[in-house]
């Protein structure tokens, strides 16, 4: 809902309700064995926790971030609060620009509602896909907890479906597999309540993009359409994955492409960071870890069908594959060179973050950081 009687782009309630109803279901599996993970993946991202600590020597002090077990409908409404939060200085000038214009005739044909329609489903859609999320800026929501006013930093949302569907369809051992995830997860818990100031210097970094943003709200709005066209199969794009019609293309401004590039460069070691840890920690305490990482692995690069990959093209996600991979050769590339401790140097401040060029080329980062390094 929107304060003041104001008409949103998106109906953000109508798209909760949207990805509820229509979220595919998950496996099939019993009460008892759906309790059953359940509890394994909290002991799981318990033991994970002190895991990532002994590898990263990362401290996050007393942290007591939630961690969620959600199902595809939880995770839908957990994004749905998170994206208002970070939207909503956009979709505040989005209203005073349609308002000033008299009401854009296309966005008044598709309205808040069927746009929140839309978004629902192209939210049920990604509900299928994601395995865990360290949701970075939770706002307070009494259905789920997490980012209270006291300034504690989000929570981690695992999955738990879409675990059992990919240990399923990868024939991997269980529970291995769902250790290997919590790694991954709870590094990033790791990296934002052990950094304090990562959390802030990133939502400054978004908010000055939104400010910047002079995007035209039917555009966006048709943007969101293609994306959720594509996943149900009705869209009319190319699947070459060519340039022109992602959201990301919507961005003009010199300013903006810098903020994105400096963002980019933040997620892509993010990302790589959590890739690296959850392969140093494996061996010891994942016995199949080889064998997991060899198989999503496979399926990150060639698992998608023709919607995901329609998908990727309109919302830019093929970036989300290079950051895994850029960002992970990042790391280790600099762990080699410096060591775990002269890596965390990384952690410092805003300065010691990489660029997006030092993502490419460690050993920049490396003479730039550690100037007296061999």
């Amino acid at each position: 809902m929107t304060s003041h009687g104001e008409t949103d782009l998106v109906d953000w309630n109508l798209a909760v309700a949207t990805a509820t109803r229509v979220a595919r279901p998950g496996p099939e599996v019993s009460r008892a064995e759906a309790r059953a993970v359940v509890a394994e993946l909290r002991r799981h991202a318990t033991a994970a926790e002190g895991h990532v600590r002994g590898f990263t020597r990362l401290d996050p002090g007393t942290d007591d971030t939630p961690v969620l077990v959600v199902d595809r409908p939880g995770w839908a409404r957990a994004n749905v609060a998170g994206f208002r939060e970070v939207l909503r200085p956009l979709m505040a000038r989005m209203r005073e620009r349609r308002a000033a214009s008299g009401g854009a005739a296309a966005l008044a044909a598709v309205g808040g509602k069927v746009t929140g329609v839309e978004v629902g489903l192209l939210l049920a859609f990604l509900s299928s896909r994601v395995l865990g999320q360290y949701e970075t800026f939770a706002p307070p929501d009494g259905r789920l907890p997490g980012g209270d006013a006291a300034g504690r930093p989000g929570r981690l949302l695992l999955v738990a479906p879409n675990i059992v569907s990919v240990e399923r369809e990868l024939d991997v051992h269980p529970h291995d597999f769902r250790l290997w995830v919590c790694l991954h997860e709870e590094t990033h818990r790791t990296q934002f309540t052990a950094v304090p100031w990562l959390r802030d210097h990133l939502e400054s970094e978004i908010q000055s993009f939104v400010t910047e943003a002079d995007v035209d709200p039917a555009t966006l709005v048709e943007r969101v359409r293609q994306a959720a066209q594509a996943m149900a199969g009705r869209g009319d794009g190319d699947e070459d994955g060519g340039r022109g019609n992602g959201v990301v293309d919507l961005v003009g401004s010199p300013r903006q492409r810098e903020i994105l590039s400096r963002v980019t460069a933040v997620m892509s070691l993010l990302e790589g960071h959590a890739d690296y840890v959850m392969d140093g920690v494996g061996p010891a305490v994942v016995p199949s870890v080889a064998e997991i990482r060899e198989k999503f692995t496979r399926r990150r690069q060639t698992g998608a069908g023709r919607a995901d990959r329609v998908l990727r093209r309109l919302l830019g996600m093929d970036a989300k594959l290079r950051q895994y991979r850029d960002g992970e050769r990042f790391v280790r590339t600099a762990v080699e060179r410096v060591g775990m401790d002269g890596f965390n140097r990384v952690w410092t401040s805003p300065n010691t973050l990489p660029t997006a060029e030092e993502i490419s080329r460690p050993e920049r980062w490396v003479a730039r950081v550690h100037p007296t390094a061999g």
